[in-house]
């Protein structure tokens, strides 16, 4: 049996539903978990349009592992991996529910077998519940992240995730977390809070967002081919991979939606994109 009819037998005992689009949120700042700015009420926008998941996966900029790993323990822990933030933000619980059948699920039909390991220790980085609570804030449905390989290529990442389309017909919602510009090293902080961007974060946004409504997959697969500013704009990979996760889970059917589209502090970008 293939690895995509597997999937679409797995999870029978979720109840029916739609299928779910597909989201790249760019996170930002960790603050967005318990400020209330026009990128958080974008986000609560977006919850209020979905129908409510069976369970969601989340890839997230910040859990990077030497092989690919899924959180498959009952209950995830809240993980507050950042520094110097006020006290209110790490007081921050989202007890959200794991789903260990699911991830149980994923790490055997991934082809090749066994490149998809179980984790017991991990839990919800900030990349995830500080957008997951926007978009649900009750937390009554369960998450899982799936981990990013460092050692694998744009190519393997774009191919996982095509392989775990088919859990969109199970009502499985998948997000990938990140910024599509993140330079941290070149963030004006004077200008932090402002919509401004350098030139060469411009236009490599300009860019990426022409590509993903043009369907244009293999120039953003090739990220580290398209000059300077995609140089600048991508210092390292971690928090644009998630998006390649969601172009590898888009299908023809898809509507493609831009939202949050401003620049931050010269060298961040929070656009965001929904498929589906």
């Amino acid at each position: 049996m293939s690895t995509l009819n597997k999937l679409e037998n797995i999870t029978d005992s979720f109840e029916s539903s739609k299928r779910m689009p597909v989201l790249f949120l760019g996170h930002g700042s960790p603050m967005n978990g318990i400020e209330d700015n026009e990128f958080v009420r974008e986000f609560k926008k977006q919850g209020q349009q979905l129908d409510k998941p069976n369970a969601i996966i989340v890839v997230s900029a910040h859990w990077e592992t030497n092989g690919t790993f899924v959180t498959a323990m009952q209950n995830p822990r809240t993980i507050h991996d950042f520094g110097g933030f006020p006290k209110e933000l790490y007081e921050v619980q989202y007890p959200a529910p794991g789903h260990p059948e699911l991830a149980k699920e994923i790490s055997e039909y991934v082809n090749p077998a066994g490149t998809v390991h179980l984790d017991d220790k991990w839990g919800l980085d900030h990349g995830a519940w500080t957008v997951v609570k926007h978009l649900f804030p009750k937390a009554d449905v369960p998450v899982i992240q799936l981990s990013l390989d460092y050692k694998m290529t744009p190519q393997q990442h774009y191919e996982l995730a095509q392989q775990l389309k088919k859990l969109r017909e199970k009502g499985v919602l998948i997000v990938g977390s990140g910024n599509m510009v993140h330079n941290l090293r070149k963030v004006d902080f004077r200008k932090i809070n402002e919509n401004y961007g350098y030139d060469w974060a411009i236009e490599a946004d300009s860019k990426m967002k022409k590509w993903i409504l043009e369907g244009n997959h293999r120039n953003l697969i090739d990220f580290n081919k398209q000059g300077k500013a995609f140089n600048l704009a991508i210092p390292t990979p971690e928090h644009y991979l998630p998006l390649l996760y969601t172009l590898g889970l888009k299908d023809e059917k898809d509507n493609t939606t831009i939202f949050n589209d401003n620049p931050l502090g010269g060298s961040l970008t929070m656009t965001s994109v929904k498929f589906g």
